[in-house]
């Protein structure tokens, strides 16, 4: 039976829930691309089902911050996805902000050592600063979906250097979501 992967895209392309700009990028963009690289590479790979939340970049979810996020929970609920997949980019007010991490609702989780694995691909592949895996039942995906989920913040837009490999290296932030993912599965 394939393991079913809900990505969440973060955030909206306009109105509500927008998420970071930073360095002339919007995080809204770059988490649809990188979600639907990643959505392209599981769908190539039989032991794999996938959903997105956003299944275009125009794509507004919900009509409102609340009622964005309610709907993103919903539909992976609904859809019984055996884990959820939420992509975004982190922002600081100090420029020199840099790397990736990942949150999670508790330690010691199938979500945490699985957020180990793809930090490390993430960070290995791209060169990039780990930050480490965090835990924050704060947010909503992460205290509301019925499957182990994490959230993925895989770079600073604010800062240079990691804005431009989101910004060119979107395909790359994929395939290391996507090695990790196996290398924790299989």
């Amino acid at each position: 039976m394939a393991v079913k992967i809900f990505i969440d895209q973060g955030h909206n392309p306009t109105g509500f829930n927008t998420g970071a700009e930073g360095n002339g990028l919007r995080e809204q963009d770059i988490t649809y691309n990188v979600g639907i690289q990643l959505a392209q590479l599981l769908r190539q790979d039989e032991r794999f089902e996938v959903l997105t939340s956003r299944t275009c970049i125009s794509q507004i979810v919900g009509y409102s911050n609340r009622t964005s996020l309610e709907e993103r929970v919903w539909r992976a609920n609904w859809w019984g996805a055996d884990w959820f997949l939420s992509i975004h980019t982190n922002s600081s007010t100090n420029p020199t902000a840099t790397g990736s991490e990942v949150f999670v609702y508790r330690s010691r989780t199938r979500a945490y050592f699985m957020a180990q694995d793809i930090l490390q691909q993430i960070t290995d592949q791209l060169q990039l600063r780990n930050r480490g895996v965090k835990i924050d039942p704060a947010f909503y995906v992460l205290r509301n979906t019925n499957m182990p989920a994490l959230l993925i913040e895989l770079a600073f837009i604010t800062n240079p250097s990691d804005a431009q490999k989101l910004e060119n290296d979107q395909a790359a932030f994929a395939r290391a979501i996507y090695d990790g993912l196996v290398e924790y599965l299989f």
